[in-house]
């Protein structure tokens, strides 16, 4: 053979190396949603774990819309990413038993489960069987608008009856076209709902038990608490906000809320970002304090998983799966890729990491202080699953759009709440 063609065979082969080796490489996939940064981020972190155990992560990422269909098309085919971002109530849906996807109990050397508190490892356990871990933790807060506050001469509401106090100021001082609160209809039945759960000591759905835990007298309160809050000026209508551009447009994007009308919000805690990121100049925003009841032992406040990481049922690697399960909740350079991108992290060492760096936005943190502070003194109860299941969800809406628009008495819609909420539940439990 000549010197020319050993040399053009060596070349060939030195090209096709790399490639072979890339080919043998063990593949895992990795499924979630977001926007632009949160894939960016994640992706860059993916990179980092490829160089370091030597494999290949195919990335399956797109927005929020068609997420669930593709995951329950995916995962009644058999055919799901080996690690999965998830919410937390698809538990109920995907996993009534525990047995929907790989129990990570099994998974103890690859996965530093110390690094979460029992609380939140109880978020993922479904029938003993440890399901998911979260990547954060969220829960509703006020917001308010201080500068507007400041404008209609009322003071940040810091009770029930300041906040409900709040409305008719509002009115008679800035117009009819200004109110206190603004959020979409499943922030308002949330809000009623917390003050209802205090009054009352149960929420909706219980926790235990695939039943409705409200008395009929309790679902009555609840809508007309409901109702209250829409009559009283407090909260803007469900009715107005569907003619400014649809009923669920968020609230950064209400020309109202940014010239400061509207000038508060009952929201999660992981859109501060995005709620001030449209206010006009000059407007300030502040946490609100949380109300409660005097002799209220539940506070109702609603909080759960940001989203959580799973491992599917038929993945074949698990092993290595909860490495890169491990290595996003956990890993300091990791934290440091992902940021804030999923919340302020649940995992303690990744925390460390964000608070150390510094930079932390500071409503963020004493939002995060706040909740933390109703968990550790055991006030926020571990809310049912199944209150959030795609069925039910669509159920209460419907119940408190007839509500809103007037098309059912206070009575009715709450014997609804309590005999249909029930006979679905059983349904989908």
């Amino acid at each position: 053979m000549s010197l020319s063609r050993r040399t053009l065979l060596a070349s060939a082969g030195a090209l096709a190396a790399p490639y072979v080796h890339a080919q043998d490489k063990p593949v895992l996939r990795f499924a979630w949603w977001g926007g632009a940064s949160r894939h960016q981020a994640t992706l860059a972190a993916l990179k980092v774990f490829e160089q370091r155990h030597g494999v290949r992560v195919k990335a399956e990422y797109m927005g929020f819309n068609g997420y669930l269909e593709r995951l329950t098309t995916q995962i009644a085919g058999r055919s799901e990413p080996d690690v999965m971002q998830i919410n937390w109530a698809w538990l109920a849906m995907f996993s009534k038993r525990g047995n929907g996807f790989t129990d990570l109990n099994s998974l103890g050397k690859e996965l530093a489960l110390d690094q979460f508190t029992d609380d939140d490892l109880a978020y993922g356990r479904v029938q003993g069987k440890l399901n998911a871990l979260p990547t954060s933790f969220t829960a509703r807060i006020f917001l308010w608008n201080q500068t507007a506050f400041g404008r209609a001469g009322v003071k940040l509401p810091e009770t029930w009856d300041e906040l409900f106090a709040a409305g008719p100021a509002f009115r008679a001082r800035l117009g009819d076209s200004a109110y206190p609160l603004d959020g979409e209809l499943y922030d308002m039945i949330l809000l009623s709902q917390t003050l209802i759960q205090q009054r009352h000591g149960t929420p909706f759905v219980d926790p235990a038990r695939p039943r409705v835990a409200m008395s009929p007298a309790a679902a009555l309160d609840w809508v007309k608490a409901y109702k209250r809050l829409v009559g009283e000026h407090v909260a803007t209508p469900l009715p107005l906000r569907a003619s400014l551009g649809g009923a669920e447009k968020p609230t950064e994007q209400q020309p109202d809320w940014v010239a400061g009308r509207w000038a508060g919000n009952y929201t999660w805690d992981s859109v501060i970002g995005l709620r001030g990121s449209t206010l006009a100049p000059g407007e300030k925003l502040a946490l609100g304090a949380f109300p409660m009841l005097d002799g209220s032992r539940d506070s109702g406040l609603f909080g759960r998983p940001t989203v959580m990481y799973t491992i599917g049922r038929n993945c074949k690697q698990p092993e290595l799966a909860a490495k890169l399960m491990n290595f996003l909740l956990t890993d300091p350079e990791a934290a440091r890729l992902l940021g804030r991108t999923r919340g302020l992290p649940s995992a303690r060492s990744a925390l460390a990491v964000l608070q150390q760096a510094g930079g932390l936005p500071p409503l963020e943190l004493a939002a995060h202080d706040q909740i933390q502070a109703q968990r550790d003194a055991g006030r926020l109860i571990r809310p049912a699953p199944l209150f959030e299941h795609a069925r039910f969800q669509k159920f209460m809406r419907e119940v408190f759009e007839t509500v809103a628009y007037d098309k059912t008495t206070d009575a009715d819609a709450a014997r609804r709440l309590v005999e249909e909420g029930n006979a679905l539940l059983q349904r989908i439990h």
